[in-house]
């Protein structure tokens, strides 16, 4: 098909109990990946993703559910219809379901391989409380101003996804985060609110993760791209391992500049297909493009995706 397509995969805080039920249940292929990757990684992801727990909030069990069900979706999709990306794209965790669909890295492996990044991250920020929070309705530049000035006066906390305008999120140490809240409202923020999340992600606190990702890239990432992806870091396309290797543990410790990456692909797609629960980027694109937005988060959202591709 000559439509020119952008593949999307969202990020931590899309997870819900239940997501990827409906694929589960009517589709071979579905089961069998969900039974690879707990084969693979020792995790029951049945009972993760369709059982009451409380795993599925702790980032290690976090990354790996929602990477599992995006690639399913992804799966899927491919399996019925015949139309390759011109561009992959993920907010964070997401990039790495888009070197999935990329053909850079094994479904099974990638699993696996964010597990572990789970891990590093739970482990570099278990020394002390962190969190992250979305600040809404001010400018990059105010937030990075107010986050510099009180960075310059002992508190840890970073701009650290720029998600859409008006909307950018804040890593760092809690306590510091909840005396910035009243700062931000200050400046007359729309609001200012701690986001249920566990660790600091794409901050200098993630430093010591850096290094033991990398290794584990190594292994897994292969210089097999059908299509390049989107860098978080830069917000520019790769297409190389090389590549991947430099700016995935860069990644961990530098901003997600994800509504840069939206301004730079929006001439080069007709349409962009979200993977995975929910619609999550599709509510941050609103104010970024004009052009359709599907997605495939169950089967009913499969087939209607694949309908409204062919009628493009």
């Amino acid at each position: 098909m000559s439509v020119k397509c952008a593949f999307l995969f969202a990020g931590q805080g899309s997870q819900a109990m239940g997501m990827g039920r409906d694929f589960f249940e009517n589709s071979d292929v579905a089961k069998q990946m969900v039974a690879d990757a707990s084969t693979r990684t020792g995790i029951d992801f049945e009972k993760l993703l369709f059982e009451e727990n409380d795993e599925l909030g702790q980032t290690e069990f976090t990354q790996p559910a929602i990477l599992l069900v995006a690639t399913i979706a992804h799966r899927l999709f491919s399996d019925a219809i015949d139309i390759k990306p011109t561009l992959t794209m993920g907010h964070s965790l997401g990039e790495f379901s888009a070197l999935v669909a990329s053909g850079a890295l094994d479904a099974v492996d990638a699993v696996e391989l964010v597990n572990l990044r789970g891990k590093l991250m739970a482990e570099a920020c278990s020394k002390q409380e962190v969190g992250m929070m979305v600040s809404l309705g001010l400018s990059d530049e105010v937030v990075e101003k107010i986050c510099q000035e009180q960075r310059d006066a002992g508190l840890q906390v970073w701009a650290v996804n720029y998600n859409s305008e008006g909307q950018i999120v804040i890593a760092g140490v809690k306590k510091d985060l909840e005396l910035l809240a009243p700062i931000l409202k200050e400046a007359k923020a729309k609001r200012a609110m701690l986001l249920n999340m566990s660790v600091a992600s794409h901050c200098p606190l993630l430093e010591s993760a850096s290094a033991p990702l990398a290794e584990k890239l190594q292994d897994m990432i292969k210089d097999e791209f059908i299509a390049p992806v989107i860098s978080n870091v830069t917000a520019e396309p790769y297409s190389t391992k090389a590549e991947a290797l430099e700016l995935l543990p860069k990644q961990l410790v530098l901003p997600v500049k994800y509504k840069h990456s939206m301004a730079n692909i929006d001439d080069e797609v007709d349409c962009y297909i979200e993977f995975g629960h929910g619609a999550v980027l599709k509510g941050l694109n609103r104010k970024a493009t004009k052009k359709p937005h599907f997605n495939v988060s169950d089967m009913a959202s499969l087939e209607a995706t694949i309908e409204a591709i062919k009628a493009l």
